[in-house]
């Protein structure tokens, strides 16, 4: 099973245009197991089929890798350490696939459940990722500064800028990820967040919908 893990994870890499270290592909699927063990106990994820994971979760946020790092360079931040917020990180995604994707960015997961802030305390030892943290907190109660704030399938757009307004750089930028092209809830948004690029994702062996939104300040 694991050879197949493998194999699709590095044809999906490869699919999405995404150049990953051997030690970054072994990290993933340590992630893997490591989310489908904790699964278990902590209920994590309703996904519980180790080749629906490597789809529905681990290329469906190694999809938004690759914008990651393209904004961080055209941002011109890739000299400096970036500060990630991922906000409702539940099992750590995408906030543990960008940990060991960008290792240059330093990403703290929030989750207001304890024991889904413990699982991400735990996959940063068990994946010697000194650039992960778990944090058992409400997103409002952050002040930051970082430098982008994610997140996936976690709440509306409204919602998600309001929570983490106070968390979010003066020049950071909100990256949500979302499945349909989410018309209404762009409609729903204040006057002062602006929508400067929705993004189309194509997740490889996913059929569905993917996009990333992203938002900044109005100036």
């Amino acid at each position: 099973m694991s050879d197949v893990l493998t194999e699709r994870l590095r044809a999906g890499a490869h699919a999405l245009a995404l150049e990953l270290s051997d030690v970054q592909l072994a990290q993933l699927l340590e992630f893997l197991a490591l989310l489908q063990k904790w699964n278990k106990v902590y209920n994590l994820t309703a996904v519980r089929d180790p080749q629906e994971m490597l789809t529905h979760h681990l290329l469906d946020s190694l999809a938004a890798v690759t914008p990651l790092r393209r904004h961080i360079a055209q941002a011109g931040l890739a000299t400096t350490p970036v500060h990630l917020l991922d906000v409702g990180s539940g099992g750590g995604l995408p906030g543990v696939v960008f940990a060991i994707c960008c290792p240059g960015v330093d990403v703290s997961c929030v989750d207001t459940v304890a024991k889904k802030a413990a699982f991400i305390q735990q996959a940063a030892a068990a994946l010697r990722l000194p650039n992960l943290h778990g944090i058992h907190a409400r997103v409002e109660s952050l002040a930051g500064p970082f430098d982008v704030v994610s997140c996936r399938a976690f709440a509306s757009l409204a919602d998600f800028t309001a929570w983490s307004r106070n968390a979010l750089a003066p020049h950071g930028v909100w990256l949500a990820m979302k499945g349909k092209h989410p018309q209404d809830e762009l409609a729903a948004l204040p006057s002062d967040v602006q929508v400067f690029h929705v993004e189309q994702l194509q997740v490889p062996g996913l059929g569905a919908e993917r996009c990333i939104v992203w938002m900044r300040r109005s100036s």
